[in-house]
């Protein structure tokens, strides 16, 4: 069986991690050898990368190190685990990838977007998902739901201006990658967003057998 890339990406607040949990789940039922990760993270070196990042006394760290930090992540992660796994004819199914860098780093840190699309194609040897399941959300809904984790990390800590600038990196990634995205409304309720996500990558893969 051939393996497959596919991506989950959206707004902080959007579900991504219950929505991926619950496809994995799902498609393990069916059958499918499924491998469920996350950006940044996903193996030793970029968890501990993640936790750099992240961590909320790193108020220190230059926009352009953030978004190094990331593209070095994302890379050891591919060749370390994506990779591997694709080629073994697994579906990897990965919480975040580069478009999150590109609406983040790109526009949130007003980095510009071919400026991180470059370093970052340097990274993932220009390898894109099969699919990226873009779950969209109103961008006061998905701050509020981020207002009730109990823990925030140093980008859920930002101003409300960086995550305007956020939507407004992810409205420029749906209009560059259209072919490759799938958006879904995740404001509908969580059964019928997985239902959604669920339709659309069994459609890829049936569509792929039959090709």
């Amino acid at each position: 069986m051939k393996g497959y890339f596919i991506t989950f990406e959206g707004p902080d607040g959007s579900g991504k991690t219950t929505v991926a949990t619950e496809v994995c789940k799902r498609l393990t039922e069916l059958g499918y050898d499924v491998i469920h990760t996350r950006e940044p993270g996903g193996i030793g070196i970029s968890e501990d990368i993640r936790n750099i990042i992240l961590d909320p006394k790193n108020t220190m760290m230059d926009a352009k190190t953030e978004a190094l930090l990331y593209a070095a992540s994302r890379r050891q992660h591919l060749v370390e685990k994506v990779f591997p796994a694709v080629k073994e004819g697994k579906i990897v199914i990965c919480e975040r990838f580069l478009d999150s860098s590109l609406a983040y780093q790109g526009y949130g840190r007003n980095l510009g977007f071919d400026e991180v699309l470059s370093i970052n194609l340097f990274a993932i040897d220009n390898t894109y998902p099969d699919m990226t399941i873009y779950l969209d959300v109103d961008e006061q809904v998905g701050l509020d739901r981020l207002q009730d984790r109990s823990f925030k990390d140093r980008l859920d800590q930002e101003s409300l201006e960086f995550h305007h600038r956020v939507s407004q990196g992810y409205r420029e990634v749906l209009r560059r990658f259209k072919d490759r995205i799938t958006i879904i409304d995740a404001s509908k309720t969580k059964q019928e967003v997985i239902e959604a996500s669920m339709k659309e990558i069994l459609k890829l893969i049936n569509d792929q057998n039959a090709a």
